[in-house]
């Protein structure tokens, strides 16, 4: 193969979204804190799928086209910074074959490259190690390996063989990685990816495995597209499960042809054979022309027709009425948008002047149009957006630059629930915009953040044996203590928190937290520091036991 056609192009990314679907899990286990809230392979699971689902429908035969689609895609479907980051090789990507219709196999080592070029830009303090080192890596490789006679095949295989090496590497690049015996979880998203891709050119479209059981096989359509969660398509999604025969009056039952006659009639063909028993899904625009010629060969158990048409249909009015009630709110002078997760925290940063709250944190990164769609809500001239978790500010700084020719948004750097609490509290509605970021970034930085959490695996991490269902008591991601007993391990993480300076701790109960061990939580902290302020709050978090400041 010597080119790359919008079509195929728009295999490729599908093939890899669904790829990073069926092994997200395997992604997420790679994460290096032993806490139950890894989420690499979500996020960029998401991320791709969110780009995925802009293209599915698109027939245009020219790859920019499809590259740029996906990439705006991902834009605003991007969580966490492995999203982020995933986003921008994409857009990368596509940014490398503007106006091109076809992909020579030299535009295809330029465009990886370039990708990792704008990845790179996007990042303030680029680690190696990481998904960005997997990228470098393996497109720098490809660019100087390339030439005009390699084969479209030989340059995925190359460029997948140089990034599964990369990975391999990042243990000694990263040396937490290496600590604990894994390799980065971005970067194997990104191979992951890299593998779709590669299936698709290789002429199979790697199918969701969730649309069939464990133990069956899914008959893969090489040439229909693949079927994306909540895609908008149009026509019927027609699914149904038929039992073969026996009644003489029905035909023989030939798999290639029946195969061939669905792959003619719809899209999003997914086929699963067991014994005597096929199950079906489809997406057509005639449904009873599917169901008609499937009964030739025996008898519906179940069937489920959906109109996609008129679900569209309903959420468009439903968008365009949201979009006109959108306009008629007056633009106000300056207003806050928070992430957080648990009904306390909402409620605390709600009494603190935040008007739009947007749900996510550690277990689930909420996406760059989630944010957006918040800021708008808002509808201020000036807006200031508290990420409140490190893996978050990315996609708040992507959402800055969204909104940036309509609303004057300052995120602030807030990595955790405290350190936003903070910020919120020194607002002064008096001050200028300027002056409240500075002061808000200011009280950021007079904040120590702390967690329990419990532990979901034995390891050993700078020195701390973790054991696993045991409590980990965290101060700014540096484990301190693993302990049976989660308030044990709460009174020796305040421990090393305060010092002869502080004057206030702030402790948010998490849901696991009954109302005897809350008062016997204040109690015990009132007895051990009785010159310093306590402020607990019932914060109703979920993962986490318990959050806490310290100023």
């Amino acid at each position: 193969m010597r080119t790359i056609n919008g079509k195929l192009l728009k295999d490729m990314l599908v093939s890899a979204a669904n790829n990073l679907y069926n092994h997200y899990p395997e992604i997420d286990a790679l994460n290096v804190f032993p806490v139950p809230d890894g989420d690499t392979g979500m996020n960029m699971n998401l991320t791709v799928t969110s780009g995925a689902k802009e293209v599915i429908n698109r027939n245009d035969d020219d790859v920019y086209s499809i590259a740029s689609t996906f990439s705006k895609g991902l834009l605003m479907g991007a969580r966490g910074n492995s999203g982020v980051i995933t986003s921008q090789i994409f857009r990368g990507f596509a940014l490398s074959l503007k106006d091109k219709k076809t992909m020579t196999v030299i535009d295809f080592a330029d465009a990886f490259l370039n990708g990792s070029q704008v990845a790179y830009k996007a990042v303030m303090r680029p680690v190696e190690g990481t998904i960005l080192t997997v990228i470098r890596e393996s497109s720098t490789a490809l660019s100087e390996k390339v030439n005009e006679s390699m084969s479209i095949e030989k340059a995925m295989d190359y460029i997948l063989k140089e990034a599964k090496a990369s990975l391999k590497r990042t243990p000694e690049l990263l040396p937490v990685l290496k600590e604990v015996g894994v390799v980065d979880s971005g970067g194997a998203g990104l191979v992951t990816i890299l593998e779709g891709m590669k299936s698709a050119i290789d002429g199979v479209i790697i199918e969701k495995i969730n649309a069939t059981s464990v133990d069956e096989k899914p008959v893969i359509i090489g040439g229909a597209p693949s079927q994306i969660d909540g895609e908008d398509e149009f026509g019927y999604c027609t699914e149904f499960i038929m039992r073969l025969g026996p009644d003489a009056t029905k035909k023989p039952f030939n798999e290639k042809r029946f195969k061939s006659v669905l792959e003619s009639r719809g899209n999003s063909i997914v086929v699963v054979f067991d014994e005597d028993i096929v199950k079906v899904h489809i997406h057509t625009l005639a449904p009873g022309d599917i169901l008609s010629y499937a009964q030739n060969f025996g008898e519906f158990l179940t069937i489920k027709v959906e109109n996609m048409t008129e679900q569209h249909t309903k959420l468009k009015e439903g968008a365009a009425k949201a979009d006109k009630e959108e306009n008629k709110k007056e633009l106000i002078d300056f207003g806050m948008v928070a992430i957080s997760a648990g009904k306390g925290i909402d409620e605390l940063f709600k009494d603190l002047g935040v008007n739009e709250i947007v749900s996510g944190g550690q277990t689930m990164n909420p996406s760059t149009e989630d944010i957006v769609k918040a800021v708008k809500n808002v509808n201020a001239k000036d807006i200031y957006i508290f990420p409140n978790n490190s893996n978050i500010i990315m996609a708040a700084m992507q959402a800055k630059d969204v909104l940036v020719d309509d609303y004057n948004v300052h995120v602030i750097s807030s990595k955790t629930i405290p350190q936003g609490i903070s910020a919120v509290s020194v607002f002064n509605p008096d001050a200028s915009a300027e002056e409240n970021e500075e002061a808000m970034n200011d009280a950021i930085h007079n904040v120590q953040s702390g967690s329990v959490t419990y532990a979901i695996k034995d390891t050993v991490i700078d020195g701390v044996k973790i054991v696993k269902d045991h409590f980990m008591g965290i101060k700014d991601k540096v484990i301190v203590t693993c302990l049976r007993d989660k308030m044990a391990a709460l009174y020796a993480l305040v421990e090393s928190m305060v010092n002869e300076d502080s004057y206030l701790i702030t402790l948010l109960v998490g849901e696991d937290v009954t109302p005897k061990e809350e008062k016997q939580v204040s109690e015990k902290l009132s007895e051990l520091y009785p010159e310093i302020d306590i402020d607990i709050r019932r914060g109703e978090q979920p993962v986490y036991s318990f959050l806490v400041g310290v100023e």
